[in-house]
């Protein structure tokens, strides 16, 4: 098992991270931006270093600072959790050119799955259904361009192939508009990720957001972990995610999942890993894959019994996969709400100091936080401070105990979205199950 691990991250994340460590045994370093020296995982830790000031391109970003830090606390491996450098191909081979272990997969695996259309080839070889589009790169020949683009059928959505997190990306619904989408988007991915290759694919009208979560070793073992449905979403990013995604065909799920297991033998994965899919009339349809732990993983957890997080920490120390396909045992339905320091209607930043936090509990209720009272919210990152977890032996009764915990949550001194997430668990359509990715826009009139 790994000695000593440094986390290179912060929040609800950093404290998970630091939970798995303890419980396996292994020591651990925690960086911090000056401004996180409170942060309860950095109190927590064995060891602590300040590795820049506020902005994240000066500390979380800072990958010298970074490796320097593992270097003086004689650290074994690196944590990236999500987020920050989690899926940046540059630091996971300085680690491994520092002589350090990085706890997910390889620079190349991470490189061919983040590009957008590397990766949609490499699915495509392994069989995992994928959006109809233009099967690469988009040249510059304009009567082609046209020619794909009625082939595949209107309306077609542009992508960056560097994107991600709902940038980079235009949809197109007719002809006479489609090739200054084409321009407007390389130019918006040149400026944004400095790459303007672009792809297209068809756009799905109504779909869900539903994903699949693997495990792989270095042995050539590899399972996964059944699928989550994270279709309530805003501006691209998800607010309220469960397990197993409701009313999915068997069949089509049952192929997609084997497919996810054979791609990432093929591909050479391993670590925590997650196919994101549409899925819509019965078919799933590929769109991206996740190298790195989910903010979403407890859903997963809470109706397998795997601890994905120690996972990640011994298929790093180079450990076999402690269970077989046929041991994993789905069981129940879990729900998480993301609870973000923001006002729930305008969505404006709520920094400032925790001056009351009580979180829910009972039977079936985890709350993944490293709030405290106390506690002062930064500005400088991300505004999800809680994730409220339930489960039940069903969806129903799932759902049942994350009304009651949001009841139960009482958070004072900052703006939260908690009332968001009460009118979200009372709607009568999410209620049932199913409802696609536009659905939480157009209830919030967006």
């Amino acid at each position: 098992m790994l000695d000593k691990v440094l986390i290179a991250n912060r929040g609800e994340i950093g404290l998970r991270i630091l939970r798995a460590c303890r419980e396996l045994g292994i020591k651990t370093v925690a960086v911090h931006s000056k401004v996180d020296a409170d942060l309860k995982h950095v109190r927590l830790a064995d060891e602590t270093v300040c590795i820049g000031p506020n902005p994240p391109n000066e500390s979380y970003l800072n990958i010298p600072a970074i490796i320097s830090a593992m270097e003086v606390t004689d650290s074994v491996a690196v944590h990236p959790g999500y987020g920050f450098l989690a899926e940046n191909a540059d630091f996971a081979e300085q680690v491994e050119r520092s002589g350090f272990i990085f706890i997910g997969p390889k620079a190349d695996v991470i490189r061919l799955m983040g590009d957008k259309v590397s990766a949609i080839e490499a699915m495509r070889k392994a069989g995992v259904p994928t959006v109809p589009g233009s099967n690469g790169a988009l040249g510059d020949d304009s009567k082609k361009n046209t020619a794909i683009a009625n082939e595949i059928g209107f309306p077609v959505i542009i992508k960056a192939a560097a994107g991600g997190g709902g940038r980079g990306m235009r949809v197109v619904h007719t002809e006479a508009s489609l090739l200054n989408a084409i321009s407007v988007t390389r130019a918006e991915a040149k400026a944004a990720f400095g790459d303007d290759t672009v792809y297209m694919e068809k756009f799905l009208e109504t779909p869900r957001h539903v994903e699949i979560q693997i495990l792989a070793d270095n042995h050539g073992n590899v399972i996964h972990l059944g699928d989550r449905d994270c279709s309530l979403q805003r501006r691209h990013q998800k607010v309220l995610e469960e397990a197993p995604a409701p009313d999915v065909d068997a069949t089509a799920r049952q192929q997609t999942l084997a497919a996810c297991v054979q791609a990432c033998k093929d591909i050479g994965y391993s670590g925590a890993g997650t196919f994101e899919f549409l899925y819509e009339n019965g078919s799933y349809y590929f769109i991206e894959m996740n190298t790195r732990v989910q903010v979403e993983h407890p859903v997963t957890e809470m109706i397998t019994g795997v601890d994905i997080v120690k996972e990640q920490l011994r298929i790093a120390s180079g450990e076999q996969l402690s269970f077989k396909q046929d041991d994993i045992i789905f069981r129940g339905h879990a729900f998480e709400c993301r609870i973000n320091a923001e006002d729930s209607k305008t969505f404006m930043p709520s920094p400032g100091k925790v001056t009351t936090f009580h979180p829910p509990g009972g039977n079936g209720v985890r709350v993944d936080s490293h709030l405290y009272c106390g506690y002062s919210i930064p500005p400088n990152y991300d505004s999800l401070i809680a994730k409220i977890i339930t489960y039940g032996k069903d969806r129903d009764s799932a759902l049942a105990r994350m009304r009651t915990a949001l009841d139960e949550l009482y958070i004072l001194g900052i703006k939260t979205n908690t009332d968001l997430q009460r009118s979200l668990v009372t709607d009568a359509a999410f209620q049932k199950g199913g409802v696609n990715i536009h659905y939480l826009e157009k209830k919030l009139g967006l």
